[in-house]
């Protein structure tokens, strides 16, 4: 599986390439091939998203989040699909896939890859993005609400823990990473129209106990 890359294509679902070639030390033969192309029966028309845990694949579509078996790459194998409406991203961490729509952040126990179950906890979100997920925090690039942090110590019931949209300034976020550099935590937020945001989260002045 670590041969290869994932890409997920809005028409033919699943491509698979081999880049090994990036790996060799010769940097004339990096040119890429696809390996492989899946979409059976179309389950994956309109993908927008592909995050790995394992050998298995959660691709967002329209129709929900279908999960992928790829322990064999070039032959990948539909497992099961999550019905959550216009799926728009998805992020694992240990037993839970959290997964953002345009009426929020849902929360998916896949313990069970072949029988996920859809928790009743959710955060109402009116145009959630991106997710990504740091220790016992969700971080939501909300569109025009901005920037959403979610307490998830208890993925079964998911909470807000702060807004934050810079009075009105970060008003158009599409995706999150965050990140450490030195002792202080940042939040890299794409913001759409408005460019890079970079959010200071945690500082050694704001948390006096913390020595990096």
């Amino acid at each position: 599986i670590y041969h290869y890359a994932f890409i997920t294509d809005a028409t033919e679902g699943l491509i698979v390439v081999n880049v090994d070639t990036f790996s060799d030390g010769e940097a004339r033969n990096n040119f890429l091939q696809r390996a492989a192309t899946w979409n059976e029966g179309g389950v994956l028309d309109g993908a927008t998203h592909i995050v790995l845990a394992g050998h298995r694949a959660f691709v967002t579509t329209p129709r929900g989040v279908q999960v992928v078996d790829v322990d064999d790459p070039l032959a990948p194998r539909l497992l099961s699909s999550i019905p959550i409406a216009d799926a728009r991203a998805s992020a694992v961490q240990f037993r839970y896939l959290f997964v953002t729509s345009p009426i929020g952040l849902h929360v998916v126990d896949i313990t069970d890859a072949k029988a996920p179950v859809v928790l009743p906890g959710s955060v109402p979100l009116a145009d959630a993005q991106r997710v990504y997920l740091a220790r016992t925090y969700a971080y939501v690039a909300a569109g025009r609400e901005g920037l959403i942090i979610v307490d998830i110590a208890k993925p079964d019931a998911p909470k807000v823990y702060q807004r934050f949209d810079a009075d009105g300034r970060l008003n158009d976020a599409r995706d999150v990473i965050v990140g450490s550099t030195n002792a202080s935590l940042f939040a890299y937020v794409a913001d759409g129209v408005n460019g890079l945001k970079v959010v200071q989260l945690t500082a050694p002045d704001t948390q006096p106990r913390f020595y990096g």
